[in-house]
């Protein structure tokens, strides 16, 4: 008998340039918990983001994060409060934008979905959306 073949997420890597600005933005501005970092190297930082999931900052020295970033390629979270995390948000100095690019403006998905638009440090989307399920 064969056994059945199981994946899950177990993490998103993500290049960084400053990993001191991108711990706090990960850990302050986004309320993540800093998760014990194995490699001890200075160059890594561990976030819980939900379900066994996490993310992993890594700080390149020899090699510059990506220039050209799209909306399309995004990591998106979801909240139990939109309009709590973006008065967060702003308070952190970030703005944000929908889907078309109006900055301060909120996208509605068809099935009523709202979700915001902004970039991490290093210029990476992320979506913020209240699609919370319990």
């Amino acid at each position: 008998m064969q056994s059945q073949l199981l994946i899950k997420q177990n993490h998103l890597a993500i290049h960084v340039k400053d990993l001191n600005r991108s711990v706090k933005f990960y850990g302050e501005v986004l309320g993540f918990t800093q998760l014990e970092e194995p490699f001890k190297d200075g160059l890594h930082a561990w976030f819980e983001v939900g379900g066994g999931v996490s993310i992993h900052l890594i700080e390149e020295l020899d090699l510059a994060p990506p220039a050209e970033k799209s909306k399309t390629n995004h990591l998106c979270f979801t909240v139990t409060d939109l309009n709590l995390f973006i008065k967060k948000l702003q308070f952190a100095g970030f703005s944000f934008e929908n889907w078309a690019g109006k900055k301060g403006e909120i996208h509605v998905r068809p099935d009523g979905i709202r979700q915001i638009f902004f970039t991490d440090p290093d210029g990476y989307w992320l979506e913020v959306n209240d699609d919370w399920k319990v």
